[in-house]
């Protein structure tokens, strides 16, 4: 055999010998990293027991890595292996892995969120684990290759059904917590509903409302309403109201109020503006309460219970409310009061 022959089949035969023995070197275990280099924060599930197959398990790593090290991110788990458990294949298969790093001035963080879905299932609880990941570290000057190991994460399968008699009593472990219902949608919509309650009774407790609970409520013909509610229906009464509703007007426009002035009132007190048909009647009424007691009154109702209706009117404008105006004021036909009879 010529000598340039046998030298081709030795180097191809070198070729081959270091294929065949590559994948031993790269599964070689290597050296473990100190660990005053590598700081690991493990987040995961919140519990170890009850997973039934289609489950999917989260686990969140966060690895600290000082310099001069650095992560081989190649070494970083691969989505769809088949993991294996004490050499039997596990059926739980990393579904989703996403990564996120930060930087810091002597150090990189890496957030690992690892998503394991369960595959398997039996007719009793078998054991089954996250496996121990193994990341690979490289210093950044000497180029060395240290390894670092993600402790395993060990939880129990359960089965879909159960098959037999079983002791309820005696299988449940005191280590398991009650799986508990959601409740935080429904507490969320019960929250909103009892504000948007309490707004509305609030609403109309400060329409409605007599009592100064409240700003704005005290003012001075919210004070006239209450005062005028407990006053006799007779000419006395009638005489004291009308004198109540005056003194709520001057202590309203700070100064003495007379049907000669409204104009200048309704301009500086916008909120009345709306009243302004019912107040000059109100002037009239007064006149004719202490001037012109036999006078037949214009009003269509007695006059103490319209003074009443529009005493809380009034209350209405000096809380900011849109008063709700007397379609007749006016009688078409004149009728006297009850003072009058």
């Amino acid at each position: 055999m010529p000598k340039t022959m046998q030298t081709q089949l030795l180097i191809a035969g070198a070729a081959l010998l270091s294929l065949l023995i590559q994948p031993a070197w790269a599964d070689a275990p290597l050296p473990e990293i100190n660990h005053q280099y590598v700081v690991l924060q493990e987040k995961n599930p919140s519990r170890d027991a009850g997973y039934v197959v289609g489950d999917i398990l989260e686990r969140t790593l966060t690895l600290t890595i000082k310099k001069p090290y650095e992560l081989v991110k190649e070494s970083l788990p691969i989505t769809g292996y088949e993991h294996r458990y004490k050499g039997q294949i596990s059926g739980i298969e990393l579904l989703k892995i996403s990564t996120q790093e930060s930087q810091q001035s002597d150090a990189v963080t890496h957030t690992l969120h690892l998503n394991y879905q369960v595959f398997t299932t039996a007719k009793l609880a078998k054991p089954a684990a996250l496996r121990a990941e193994i990341l690979k570290i490289r210093n950044t000057k000497t180029k060395e290759v240290f390894q670092y190991s993600v402790p395993a994460f060990a939880f129990r399968v359960s089965p879909l059904s159960v098959f037999g008699e079983v002791d309820l009593k005696a299988e449940m472990s005191p280590f398991i917590a009650p799986l508990l219902l959601d409740s935080s949608a429904n507490t969320l919509h019960f929250k909103l509903f009892a504000s948007a309650l309490g707004l509305a009774l609030l609403g109309l407790l400060y329409i409605l409302g007599a009592y100064a609970w409240l700003p704005r409520m005290g003012a001075p013909f919210a004070q006239a309403y209450r005062d005028i509610r407990t006053m006799p229906d007779t000419a006395e009464g009638l005489q004291q109201a009308v004198a109540r509703l005056h003194k709520s007007f001057n202590k309203t426009a700070t100064y003495s109020l007379f049907s000669s002035n409204l104009a200048d009132f309704f301009t500086e007190k916008s909120a009345f503006a709306p009243m302004s048909e019912e107040i000059k009647l109100f002037f009239d009424l007064s006149h004719q309460v202490f001037f012109e007691p036999n006078h037949p009154s214009h009003l269509n109702t007695h006059s103490k219970a319209w003074l009443l209706k529009f005493c809380r009117r009034l209350r209405d404008c000096e809380r900011g409310l849109k008063p709700h105006l007397a379609s007749n004021v006016m009688a078409v036909t004149p009728r006297k009061s009850k003072v009058a009879k």
